[in-house]
């Protein structure tokens, strides 16, 4: 029974792997004969697995059913899913932490000594800065709109809006998204007639779900960059758009979530469009991209703001090139009354 029983995991394990296996391989793989494969394949069907025959091709594979088969795997999968479940979970939507700290505690009970000592190691030396805490949705809520979302169907909900206060709402469900620490609904708002974004966390769907609808084209036909977009244009008292002399692709990786969006060009350029709280703000944040650019699209003071961290940074460098004569102070003391230098930089518009 018990080489048995050993034998079924195995045939599990290889069932598992995506694609299917022809019985030669399988009745190899398990040094037994093909009658003893067939055998082996009922009793996993008896047990609820629903192993199923390739008919032309003497395969099998296995397909869904209601029951989950244990999980064999090896050393890097079983660290990557015991670290996953203990960092991934940021306590933004109700329930699914404590379910994964559930299935850690299951993982780490049969992981290897030298594997539980791997991943104990990394999360003690760990320390995690700079988590706030997050808007906590539903997990009902979110599959509900998921599943409205895959169905095609009207949905109807609550929404409580900081500036309008609570209301029922209708829309046509696109995508959800999960940017930063915050899910958002990107739908048709049919009361708007116009493209609209939705915190989750403000949303509680109503019952039944509306009519099914065709589904429209996004702007972009990408949910994310129209999320970012509408942040980044929205969020912020002062916006700008600036014309970067580099390709999109070039400084995708230096403008972060939230920032502000990159509308490619062409090969050579691209757009940033972004916003702020300040002038000074836009001013640091559209120099971090390190790359030459052309303000299209300023609010006031913005050349200005440009024009004085421009010259911050000659003075420093000067200072640094220059030692101050004996007697005098170093750089960086603080200036004397009504000294300074001005700065040659004209106050172009070009960065």
């Amino acid at each position: 029974m018990l080489e048995t029983s050993g034998r079924l995991l195995k045939l599990l394990s290889l069932l598992q792997t995506p694609g299917e296996r022809s019985g030669t391989e399988l009745a190899e793989r398990l040094g037994v004969s093909r009658r003893t494969l067939r055998r082996d394949v009922q009793r996993l069907r008896d047990l609820g697995y629903p192993v199923h025959a390739t008919q032309g091709t003497a395969g099998y594979r296995l397909g869904p059913g209601g029951r989950l088969p244990p999980l064999l795997l090896d050393d890097e999968e079983a660290v990557a899913v015991a670290i996953s479940l203990r960092t991934g979970a940021d306590g933004s939507v109700l329930g699914v932490e404590q379910a994964g700290l559930r299935a850690l505690t299951k993982l780490e009970q049969v992981l290897p000594s030298r594997l539980r000592h791997r991943v104990n190691t990394l999360h003690t030396a760990t320390v995690r800065a700079g988590a706030v805490p997050a808007p906590v949705v539903s997990a009902d809520t979110l599959m509900a709109i998921a599943e409205a979302c895959r169905r095609h169907e009207r949905l109807r909900f609550e929404y409580t809006s900081p500036r309008l206060g609570p209301g029922i709402r209708s829309a046509e469900p696109h995508s959800l998204v999960s940017f930063g620490r915050h899910w958002y609904l990107v739908a048709w708002d049919t009361d708007r007639d116009d493209w609209r974004t939705f915190r989750v966390d403000r949303l509680v769907p109503r019952t039944p779900a509306g009519p099914r609808f065709t589904p429209r084209e996004l702007p972009g036909n990408d949910a994310a960059a129209y999320v970012a977009r509408r942040l980044s244009a929205q969020a912020w008292p002062v916006r700008a758009t600036v014309a970067l002399h580099a390709s999109a692709a070039a400084v995708a990786g230096r403008v972060w979530p939230g920032m502000g969006v990159v509308e490619p060009v062409d090969e050579h350029s691209c757009l940033l469009h972004l916003g702020a709280e300040t002038c000074r703000d836009l001013a640091w944040m559209i120099t971090s991209v390190d790359t030459d650019f052309t303000l299209v699209d300023a609010p006031p003071g913005l050349a200005e703001a440009l024009h004085a961290q421009a010259t911050r940074c000659l003075a420093a460098l000067d200072s640094a090139r220059t030692p101050p004569p004996e007697g005098e102070k170093p750089a960086g003391s603080p200036p004397r009354a009504g000294g300074g230098r001005r700065s040659p930089l004209p106050t172009g518009r070009r960065g």
